[in-house]
């Protein structure tokens, strides 16, 4: 399969830089055509040369060259020696949890997106599968629930919605010590704010549709590893579960990756001066983004992150209410689901993206707010939220 067969090429751009790497790595010009993008195969399936004979494609699902460049490329960005793409996030980690067994031990943070936990919690919580949810911002509180066998911890950093930084280097050495394989989704940060395989993960999972994607206009999913052992069994499970893009979906996922860099300095400058915006407003009661010194976690992301990236959360001082009426105001920031693209959103986690969660230990504050702050001018987007939060 093409994810795990990555890593035979040598990469020429190993050692350059990340956005170089971006730009490049996995993309050599076409040599049948010079193009310098890469070529958006469609073809289905391939002709071999003999029986078992052919140049490294057979079946679209199996492997194809569009997909193999975006796979080589976001591996390179994440340090990883294998990347395996996927039609959407979920489906990578529905991958990633394939060998789970009844009896098997997840540990899941207690914020986190809600499709994942209705993922683990509803899917395989009923075949046998016991997830536990737990602080995992609160090392004492990992170590608790470690203290039993677990086979799995997946979490995410920051965290979604409200924004936890979990110190991925300390998680992964007290799992190892208990026989846990680590999963962190790193749609949030991005490979170029944070690198957890370097911090001690075994597998860094992706929403591509977000900040990879870059542009609302594809779906898609990601894993990375730098285990051959584990990548071939994912690139098994890849293939033999279905789940794969399209070569379009690849060609697009793989066009936004070439800005990634530029995009997110963008988005780490207007979200931070969102935030001071909002903190001490009269309207808003907590803000949650890394980037601010009173936030709990602000040392551990300064540590293991490049910078602070483009979410931002607050509660409204007046409920739900105020909440759901803000949302409903603003002009630039649109109100819809999803993240990390280059138009800024609003939503209602409560009631839209974390709807799945209500009643569980991951129920979220219902007065809570959630942007993805854009790239807009920063000037058009503090002037959007002082309309949207201005008294009625």
């Amino acid at each position: 399969m093409a994810g795990a067969e990555s890593p035979a090429t040598p990469d020429p751009f190993a050692d350059k830089g990340f956005a170089t790497r971006a730009i490049h790595a996995g993309q050599p010009h076409d040599p049948t055509s010079g193009a310098v993008v890469t070529p958006i195969v469609l073809s289905s399936t391939f002709a071999q040369e003999a029986v078992g004979v052919h140049r490294g494609f057979e079946y679209s699902r199996s492997g194809n060259p569009t997909r193999q460049a975006l796979e080589r490329c976001v591996a390179s960005l994440e340090g990883a020696r294998h990347g395996l793409a996927f039609a959407s996030g979920l489906a990578a980690l529905d991958v990633v949890c394939r060998d789970l067994a009844p009896g098997d031990r997840v540990l899941l943070s207690n914020d986190a997106y809600g499709g994942t936990y209705r993922l683990l919690a509803r899917i395989y919580g009923p075949l046998g599968v016991e997830v536990v949810v737990a602080d995992l911002s609160d090392l004492t509180a990992v170590e608790a629930a470690l203290s039993r066998p677990t086979t799995m911890v997946v979490l995410e950093t920051p965290t979604n919605p409200v924004l936890r930084i979990l110190d991925i280097e300390a998680i992964s050495a007290l799992a190892h010590r208990s026989g846990a394989t680590v999963v962190v989704d790193n749609t949030f940060a991005t490979p170029y704010l944070q690198q957890p395989l370097a911090l001690g993960a075994d597998v860094v999972m992706h929403s591509s549709t977000k900040y990879l994607g870059g542009h609302s206009d594809v779906v898609g999913g990601f894993l990375a590893t730098s285990d051959d052992a584990r990548a071939e069994r994912l690139a098994y499970l890849q293939n033999a579960a279905g789940a794969v893009p399209g070569p379009f979906d690849c060609y697009l996922v793989l066009r936004g990756v070439k800005t990634l860099a530029a995009r997110m300095e963008q988005h780490c400058r207007n979200a931070a001066a969102v935030a001071d915006l909002l903190v001490g407003h009269p309207a808003v009661g907590e803000v949650f983004y890394p980037g601010l010194p009173s936030h709990p976690g602000h040392a551990v992301a300064t540590r293991q992150m490049r910078g602070f990236g483009g979410m931002v959360s607050f509660t409204m001082r007046e409920g739900e209410a105020a909440a759901v009426a803000a949302v409903a105001r603003t002009g630039i920031f649109t109100l819809a689901e999803s993240l990390g693209a280059v138009e800024s959103l609003i939503e209602h986690p409560g009631r839209m993206t974390h709807a799945s969660v209500a009643g569980s230990a991951l129920e979220v504050n219902p007065a809570l707010i959630r942007l993805s702050v854009g790239i807009e001018d920063v000037a058009d987007l503090l002037a959007d939220l002082h309309m949207a939060l201005a008294p009625r």
